[in-house]
């Protein structure tokens, strides 16, 4: 069961990459701007960090070929690898203490970040520690098989992709516990932007609701907080009435979206959610550069304004809220990179200070 100990507070954290190639020189960065809830690093200029990659080791069918990495269901081991992977996972359900040593693990060669962190905080106390995991719709539609037909269609590796993605966020979230109790894992789901375009029109919402419940619910059993990061539009009603402890949204971007939807985020606030405001830039290096501290933070108390009714004020908002980039850094520039974690921390430094002093 999920430990409801840790209180968002407006504190700071940051969306997974990092626009380096040294994993020390990353935590240099996040401990030095976010310490009271950091996270692993993902270098995606790294070929086994990419977000379609990084968590697939130990699945059935996986073939990388030429650059690209995709399921052959035809290959004459597929059966028998299937079989396996599905007897493995059934035993770890029944018996979750073999899980750090399974296949679901993940390796220090595709998340060297990860254990990185767990070197550097040692002896070290922080609010909480943040991972984050490929959410099942942006691996089930951005990963094909042989045929180039995205896996969500084939049944047989949905339910790989589902199963899978759920042991590797539970052994990730027993992984941190390790560094502290209160985990916070997020989904990143770049995909469910798409969501009621033409490209996605066959996939129902049943299905969709059934694919993150099977990850929320692996994450909140192995005691971790449940994150979703979209930084784009997408259905907010949907996510906001699943069972995510944490929204995350791009604030700076696409805010207007989002807050038509006040019933919903009211309810979802009401029931102890906590919103991840995505309110520092990081889609375009130009808003970056133009923006400061002080205009983020006088956009940030605009936004939260419209949600100051129903017995919500600034305070009790802010307490229900992390302070984010709108995204990850990692396709910016290093000097407008860094300039994004300063800003991130500096505004809910000046937040905090403002409304809970």
């Amino acid at each position: 069961m999920t430990q409801k100990i840790f209180t968002a507070n407006g504190l700071p954290t940051l969306i997974g990459s990092i626009p380096l190639d040294n994993h020390d020189q990353a935590l240099d960065w996040i401990l030095e701007h976010t310490p009271e809830i950091p996270l692993w690093p993902q270098l995606p200029g790294l070929a086994q960090e990419g977000m379609l990659v990084q968590f697939l080791e130990g699945f059935p069918g996986l073939t990388c070929d030429g650059g690209k990495t995709y399921f052959n269901t035809l290959s004459e081991q597929f059966a028998d690898e299937t079989l396996a992977f599905f007897e493995e996972y059934l035993a770890l359900a029944e018996d979750p203490s073999a899980l750090p040593q399974s296949r679901f693990q993940v390796s220090k060669e595709r998340a060297a970040g990860l254990y990185c962190l767990a070197e550097r905080m040692k002896g070290k106390k922080s609010a909480a520690i943040k991972g984050q995991i490929t959410g099942p719709f942006t691996l089930l539609t951005g990963v094909t098989d042989q045929e180039q037909r995205a896996s969500y269609y084939d049944p047989t590796l949905r339910e790989i992709i589902n199963k899978g993605l759920a042991m590797k966020a539970a052994w990730q979230v027993q992984f941190l516990k390790k560094i502290n109790d209160n985990v916070i894992l997020f989904m990143d789901e770049p995909a469910l932007a798409g969501l009621g375009s033409s490209a996605f029109i066959s996939i129902s919402k049943e299905s969709l609701i059934e694919d993150q419940t099977e990850v929320i619910t692996a994450i909140k059993e192995a005691g971790g907080l449940a994150g979703v990061h979209v930084c784009a539009n997408t259905d907010w009603p949907l996510l906001l009435s699943l069972d995510y402890d944490i929204i995350n949204f791009d604030a700076y971007g696409f805010f207007d979206r989002f807050v038509s939807y006040k019933k919903e985020i009211h309810s979802f606030l009401q029931r102890g959610g906590i919103i991840a405001w995505g309110i520092v830039p990081t889609a375009k290096e130009e808003d970056v550069l133009k923006e400061t501290s002080a205009s983020l933070t006088a956009l940030w108390k605009k936004q939260a304004a419209e949600l100051c009714t129903d017995g919500w004020d600034y305070a009790s908002i802010l307490s229900q809220s992390l302070i984010t980039p709108s995204c990850g850094t990692g396709s910016l520039s290093t000097v407008a990179a860094r300039k994004v974690l300063e800003m991130t921390r500096d505004i809910s430094a000046a937040l905090r200070q403002e409304y809970l002093p």
